[in-house]
Formats: structure tokens, sequence, C-alpha cells
């Protein structure tokens, strides 16, 4: 079986992150049996919208910039669609991918074909945005909900289908409990996973939304919030100081800061001075460090 050199190329077109920390691989599904797996050119007009799709948000920027490289390089990777009537298809996955072939001013598309059931298109498109990780904290909690209802996945499940940690997914879904001016806020980011997971150690959401608005005030950090959200609970261990704001960080560095902790699943805070810093990565157990390695080295 040879080696299809665009494949070996893929890690360099990256941009940003992408360059530096590898995304979880999927595992290719077959195609139909008419189309042998091979990719073919797709009219991109001809393509519908995936209804299915669980991204509410897509950055505009990283879009332009796979546009850049599609304009440069081609389309490395195909996407995946089903056919419909009238000759037209639908999305499965690449949304991305399309939708940066239309900026590019591309007329086709290489896509696989396959013959895809509701439940299965529906199925592929909400595990495969999780396993690439680009979804803000509030898409890929109720990207996991969507899991549980509909497909009735355990936990431990979804963790072995998206490439997880167990316990991430149960982070992730306890988001729900949130109020929804709180989700709505994690969603824009304002909130960070950090600040929002901190949060839920509130029972009423009453007390969620007055802290949130109080960390707003603040722009507290996520270890300030943690220490504040203690004192409220437990004020007869603290000092009972009123925290100091935080010195207001660059919205760039927050940010990578968000798409590090999205795409390692660890917490991470990065220390900036005019171009110089530091970037500190924090884990718990020994087996998320084995992880971070292999992310980091490619393996």
């Amino acid at each position: 079986m040879t080696t299809n050199p665009t494949d070996n190329k893929r890690r360099a077109l990256g941009k940003g992150l992408d360059s530096l920390l590898p995304r979880v691989q999927t595992t290719p599904a077959p195609a139909a049996e008419s189309e042998g797996g091979k990719p073919r050119e797709i009219p991109i007009d001809q393509i519908d919208r995936n209804p299915f799709q669980t991204r509410g948000h897509m950055d505009e920027g990283l879009l332009a910039e796979l546009a850049a490289s599609i304009t440069a390089n081609g389309v490395v990777q195909p996407i995946l669609v089903r056919p419909q009537a009238g000759g037209r298809f639908q999305l499965i996955a690449g949304e991305r991918r399309w939708r940066a072939s239309q900026l590019a001013g591309k007329t086709t598309i290489p896509a696989i074909l396959r013959q895809v059931s509701d439940e299965q298109a529906m199925e592929i498109t909400i595990v495969e945005n999780l396993q690439r990780a680009d979804l803000n904290p509030m898409e890929q909690a109720r990207a996991y909900e969507r899991l549980s209802r509909e497909f009735h996945m355990t936990q431990e499940q979804m963790a072995i289908r998206t490439g997880k940690d167990r316990a991430s997914v149960a982070n992730f879904l306890r988001l729900l409990r949130l109020p929804e001016s709180i989700q709505a806020r994690v969603e824009s980011g304002e909130l960070s996973f950090g600040h929002a997971r901190t949060l839920l150690a509130f029972e009423h959401a009453e007390e969620m939304e007055k802290a949130a608005k109080r960390i707003l005030q603040l722009s507290l950090s996520v270890r300030q919030t943690e220490a504040y959200v203690q004192n409220l609970l437990h004020p007869e261990r603290s000092a009972k100081k009123e925290p100091k704001p935080a010195q207001a960080t660059d919205p760039n560095v927050r940010e990578v800061e968000d798409r590090l902790q999205r795409a390692l699943g660890l917490k991470v805070h990065i220390e900036d001075h005019n171009g110089r810093g530091k970037v500190i990565i924090e884990y718990a157990r020994l087996e998320d460090f084995d992880t971070l390695l292999e992310q980091l080295a490619g393996e």
C-alpha cells in the first residue's frame, strides 16, 4: 500500500497551535462501496450544510487562515458527504474546510461519499467535532449531552469514542447545571471553563450569578476565583479579604490560553510581558503528564 504524499505534509501545512499540537486523529469510516473510499471532486454549490452541526461559532480569523492555506496548497483532507435527492449532497464532516474553500473561491472540493442514516450522520458529526477539540466549552457540554440523550451513551463510552478522559466528559456535562446567563458568558469567552467549573461549587443559581458578576468586575484569574469562592463558602477559614483586581489580561493571550486548555484538557496559564514570558501547564496525574508528552512530541 502506497502512502499518499499529501498525508506526509499535513502537519507542515498547519499554522499556530495546529503546527505544535497534533489533533486527535479520527478513525476513518468506510466509504460506500460504489466509491471505494476514494475522494471525488464535488461542486461546492451542490453541498448543503449539515443540519446536525454542533458548532455554533466559528472563528473568522482562523477560517481566513485556513482559506489562505487552501489557496496555496489546496484541500489536504477530503470532506465527508452523503447523497441527497436531486443530485445534491449533505455535509457530514469538514465544515471548516467547506466554508474556507468558499472563501478561497474554490468551485469544487475533494469529498468522500458515504451512505449513512440521519442517526449515523448526527453521531459522526458530534464525535468528529469533539475529537477536534475546537468547540467552546458550552458547545462541548451540549454535544456530550446530545450523545447521552439521543444515543444513550454512558460517560465511559463517550470518553472512548472521542478519545477524552472520562473525568473531562463529566466536567463538561456538569457545566449544563449553570444558569443560562452564565452559560452565555462561557460561550462568549467572558468566563473560561475554569471559572465556570469553580462556580459549580455553589448550590443555588443566584449565588453563581452574583459571584460571576464579581469575578468579571474584578477580572479575577481562575486561581483567584477559586480562592474567592472558597472564601464565600467557608468564611470562617479565610481572612475575609476582598480579592484584588487582577492585571488586565490581553484578549489575545486569554484566547490562546483557552485554546490550549481545550486542546490539552489541562489548566494552562500564560505570563506574557511585552512578548516574553512563560506557558505554565498544570497536571494532576502522571497519566495526564504522559498524554501531554505524547501530544507535544507528536507521538
